[in-house]
């Protein structure tokens, strides 16, 4: 095996001690965190210490530590992530419920991110020092500085409540919320399936709102990213040489600029899908969208261990799984990058 698939292959692997560690990480972080899961999942103060007891060998919190630890890891192999203490649920079967609304929501999320970013930062390149670039970088600093949580509830107040516009939360409203019967777990296009135009306006309301929010704080990075590395390349040989051709600036800037210019965009690209799965924490929080972020913050809140920890381990794959496609895309942009 050469070439390409063996160097998704050797990617693949090294994810493994990355999981390995990080699952570590997270199993003894949680067993030094205050509170009782089996406490917290019975109500509180008000319960006796043989029903505590009881529920604590139920969940096994009673085993040594590095037993728990042994059969939590042997779980894992198997992809077995347990069962939810708050809800008594196969912890894989609720985040497969859950992952296709997060996945939808980082779709359009990236999609903003890179019409804004994108856009404005091969303006910004091609304006560079004059006054649209430097209106252009104020945007994307302002993009930095805005907390998640603040834009989100100042896009809700004067959207959804003072306009009217948009909704305020949620994926479906009205009657479709118990209507809808999706087919993939994406309403957008489960939408299309069906040849639901109504569902589809409704879904896509529903996501402009969280989408711009998430894609907003990507903006500013993307867009820094993408002017610098079409500035580097704009002032290349190879460029100079198309433009004493006689060729537009246009086709100089978009045929030969552009695309020698993707290879840090794409790779900003791959670590947006970090940043955005951080960010969703806050997004499906302020928006109540039913995603993974905001089933592991009812987690962490009813000290779920294995839905945390189930949670974390399901996060880290996905990413580890985008940034695998992103690496392996820069052989087709670029073909001088080789495995």
């Amino acid at each position: 095996m050469s070439g390409l698939p063996r160097y998704a292959l050797q990617r693949l692997l090294l994810t493994i001690p990355m999981l390995f560690i990080l699952v570590t990480v997270v199993f003894l972080l949680l067993r030094v965190m205050p509170g009782d899961p089996v406490s917290a999942m019975l109500g509180g103060k008000n319960v006796s210490d043989e029903v505590l007891a009881t529920y604590r060998v139920k969940f096994g919190f009673d085993r040594p530590l590095l037993q728990q630890y042994g059969e939590y890891i042997s779980g894992i192999v198997r992809g077995d992530f347990g069962r939810s203490i708050r809800t008594n649920q196969l912890v894989l079967q609720e985040l497969a419920r859950k992952f296709p609304a997060t996945l939808e929501l980082a779709i359009f999320g990236i999609l903003v991110s890179l019409g804004l970013g994108f856009t404005t930062g091969l303006i910004a390149a091609v304006r560079a020092d004059r006054p649209v670039d430097h209106a252009i970088r104020v945007f994307h600093i302002a993009s930095f500085a805005m907390p998640l949580f603040w834009l989100g509830l100042m896009l809700q107040v004067f959207f959804a409540v003072k306009l009217g516009w948009l909704p305020v939360a949620s994926r479906l409203g009205g009657r479709l919320a118990f209507t809808f019967k999706p087919i993939t777990g994406l309403y957008a296009l489960d939408a299309v399936l069906r040849w639901d135009g109504k569902a589809l306006v409704d879904v896509l309301q529903h996501l402009v709102l969280p989408a711009f929010t998430l894609g907003i704080a990507l903006t500013g990075l993307q867009g820094r990213i993408t002017r610098a590395s079409m500035l580097e390349v704009l002032d290349q040989d190879y460029i100079t040489t198309a433009r004493s051709k006689g060729l537009h600036e246009r086709v100089v800037q978009l045929r030969h600029g552009l695309r020698n210019a993707l290879i840090p965009i794409i790779t900003v690209f791959g670590l947006q899908f970090a940043v955005l799965m951080g960010g969703a924490v806050l997004t499906e929080t302020v928006f109540s969208w039913p995603g993974i972020a905001s089933y592991l913050v009812l987690a962490i809140g009813a000290r779920d261990y294995p839905s945390i920890q189930g949670s974390v381990v399901f996060i880290a794959l996905f990413i580890s799984v985008i940034n695998l496609i992103v690496d392996l895309l820069y052989s087709v942009v670029d073909p001088r990058v080789r495995y």
